[in-house]
């Protein structure tokens, strides 16, 4: 469905986020990104979606093509749900209309000043009701706990009627139970939507308990990608031995990463 060819990002500050790797995330699979903080996971992410522009190399969709020009990146995103760490909710607003911003995507600029359709309400509300917060769509969002906010990221994501989601740590700031409850949710819901799920993480016990695949990222690079069983402790003495990305010789140029294919 999505693959990376010979993806390389590199920052102005001579930093090698991604050294150059090649890989094909498969249609409807649960796969978990695992690797310690600065290893490159959330680039990684991030250029999948295009909010990372590659140094060299490029990402490859289905029906689509290489992900370049505003077109392109317009018909990734709609059917792309992301979910954030810190959850970017708008936290004066109601769990309903946090959850309304998923389908704005498939509207012109115009079209979002009025209020959009009933069907699409129903979308949203089904949406809600989903991950288990329907008595609380009128209620703000600053005002629910950290994993009930998250559960508002992850409907938000589905309203948008994804074919993949990608999910950078999404349960960083949450305690183990509250952790552990939306990866579950997360992983019935795509497991019965047949959704395509990428997400990072750094906790092993989660990835072995959750992922399909596991794609063990460690100074950019890949060092493991199989099964959970497959994962033994030389494989995890590898991911989790040195996280921190490669520098290079170069100067500072600019304030996001050097382009290549994308410039």
């Amino acid at each position: 469905m999505i693959q990376v060819e010979a993806l390389e990002v590199v920052y102005p500050t001579g930093t090698r986020a991604i050294a150059p790797i090649t890989l094909a995330f498969e249609r409807g699979r649960f796969t978990i990104l695992l690797g310690a903080s600065g290893a490159g996971k959330s680039t990684l992410l991030r250029a999948l979606n295009g909010l990372v522009k590659p140094t060299a190399g490029a990402v490859r969709v289905d029906s689509i093509g290489v992900l370049s020009g505003r077109r392109a990146l317009r018909r990734h995103r709609r059917r792309t749900g992301m979910i954030f760490q810190q959850h970017q909710l708008i936290g004066r607003a109601t769990v309903l209309r946090n959850v309304l911003t998923g389908r704005l995507g498939y509207h012109g600029g115009l079209r979002t000043l009025f209020p959009l359709p009933a069907a699409e309400k129903h979308l949203v509300l089904d949406a809600i009701e989903r991950v288990g917060l329907i008595d609380s769509a009128l209620c703000r969002v600053d005002q629910l706990s950290g994993g009930q906010q998250q559960r508002v990221g992850i409907a938000r994501a589905l309203v948008q009627q994804p074919t993949l989601i990608l999910a950078d740590e999404p349960i960083a700031s949450l305690d183990p139970a509250s952790a552990d409850r939306v990866l579950g949710l997360l992983h019935q819901i795509c497991k019965a939507d047949g959704i395509t799920a990428i997400l990072s993480l750094h906790q092993l016990q989660f990835a072995r308990r959750y992922a399909e695949r596991i794609v063990g990222l460690a100074r950019g690079a890949v060092v493991f990608d199989g099964t959970p069983d497959q994962l033994g402790p030389a494989e995890i003495k590898d991911i989790y031995t040195t996280a921190q990305p490669v520098l290079i010789d170069e100067p500072d140029v600019a304030l996001q990463p050097r382009t290549g294919t994308y410039a």
